[in-house]
């Protein structure tokens, strides 16, 4: 019996290497990297940290009462003896913070009776001026309190 010479194949695979090597530099080279996500900007709104919860809107009212009492938004506030008016100030204070954060202008409108005294509105503008709000009107409603 003749021995029959068995054929080996071979498969080379120095050209398959070379082959995935052209694939893996020709998808290195076309892709484009993806932005990461700490790289894009994001600008978040301010805010204003308070301790309790305060509705202000857009507009604040400040009432001079004859008797010197300030009301602020149909709230009194200090007393007409206080020159200083410590709670008016915080709370204009807050006000303008609120403002600045939500990138508006703070306004006040203030309402004094005939008969209340220059000094007490003098009080009350420079309660303004200490909390950094700058635009005041005055009501013309010429109006008197018992």
């Amino acid at each position: 019996m003749k021995q029959q010479e068995q054929l080996q194949v071979e498969m080379q695979i120095a050209p398959m290497i070379d082959v995935c090597f052209l694939l893996l530099f020709f998808y290195v080279l076309t892709s484009k990297p993806a932005k990461p996500e700490a790289d894009i900007g994001v600008g978040l709104p301010g805010t204003v940290e308070q301790q309790q919860s305060f509705d202000l809107p857009d507009e604040q009212r400040i009432e001079i009462l004859q008797s010197g009492q300030i009301v602020l938004n149909e709230q009194p506030l200090d007393p007409p003896d206080s020159r200083d008016l410590p709670r008016l100030r915080a709370v204009l204070f807050r006000f303008k913070q609120s403002a600045t954060a939500n990138r508006t202008e703070a306004l006040i409108t203030l309402d004094a009776a005939d008969e209340a005294k220059h000094q007490r509105i003098v009080d009350v503008l420079n309660a303004c001026v200490q909390s950094g709000i700058t635009s005041v009107t005055f009501a013309s409603t010429g109006r008197s309190d018992p």
